[in-house]
């Protein structure tokens, strides 16, 4: 009788024991209540205390979470809507205050979460165009989304890790209009370039005729000018030499003569025999 005693006194003293403490993990937050009143949030990774009956402990994964959010709509500054895929990824920052706003419920964060993103999304999207949605720098739309989001986050206990755009589509109808648009600005830019390349084609082409021109003019006036220096050159030249020897020039002459009139077979002279021309033809005495 008295060993069962002993043993239902040491089932006892373990069970208290066995509620008497608990652990928390690297990847876990708790909080301690007395009475349902939370007394204490800041526990460690290890071994801890607690009073049986008096304090209860609640745990809550302290790991980074992630938010898949369902596509959704959002107008531009256009007022065209688009449809984005994102995702957010977030933690419990404050434990207390996380219990406090949303009783700890993970799903019921997730839903606050969406809400606050989804409103994130639609102040930033209205104050874009669709052009500088889908060519602009994803990380600026990022940064831009944690910076309006995180405020409210904390007042729900939450830090905002990362939000990130997986998609932008358009719908068909805006797609086809976003398409139309974009050919016709590029067809306008493409326009622009050929006239502002036909403009300098044309400039240039003046300038090169203007040029060659100049060039023209400025090799005829040189060539001109070697041409009567020459000339004076050549005929200062005939005449000292015509000057040395006159009959011997008269004769050179005469020969030179000879030659361009009697070029070719069938050519022929009409002169009298006695004439100047035929001077050297005759016998010299």
């Amino acid at each position: 009788m008295g060993q069962n005693k002993f043993i239902v006194a040491a089932g006892i003293l373990f069970f208290i024991l066995s509620t008497a403490v608990f652990t928390v993990s690297e990847t876990e937050r708790a909080i301690k209540f007395r009475l349902g009143e939370v007394i204490q949030t800041d526990f460690k990774p290890g071994l801890h205390f607690k009073m049986p009956f008096i304090n209860n402990v609640k745990k809550f994964d302290a790991r980074i979470l992630t938010m898949d959010s369902k596509p959704e709509r959002f107008l531009t500054s256009e007022k065209k809507n688009v449809i984005v895929d994102s995702f957010v990824k977030w933690k419990i920052a404050n434990v207390k205050t996380f219990y406090t706003a949303v009783a700890g419920d993970i799903g019921q964060a997730n839903i606050r979460l969406d809400q606050i993103i989804k409103d994130a999304f639609r102040s930033e999207f209205s104050r874009r165009n669709i052009q500088q949605l889908v060519s602009s720098d994803r990380q600026a739309i990022r940064e831009a989304l944690i910076t309006r989001s995180s405020a409210v986050a904390q007042r729900l206990g939450m830090e905002i890790v990362d939000v990130q755009v997986q998609r932008i589509d358009l719908p068909s109808d805006v797609s086809s209009s976003v398409y139309r648009r974009m050919e016709a600005e590029r067809e306008r830019v493409a326009r622009e370039f050929r006239s502002q390349g036909m403009e300098a084609a044309e400039r240039i082409k003046a300038g090169a005729d203007k040029q060659r021109e100049i060039i023209m003019a400025n090799a005829f006036r040189d060539a001109e000018k070697l041409r009567g220096e020459g000339d004076a050159v050549a005929a200062d030249t005939y005449a000292k030499g015509f000057g040395k020897d006159i009959e011997f020039f008269s004769f050179y002459r005469s020969m030179n003569a000879y030659k361009k009139t009697f070029n070719s077979e069938g050519d022929m002279l009409v002169v009298e025999p006695n004439s100047d021309f035929f001077k050297y033809f005759k016998k010299q005495k």
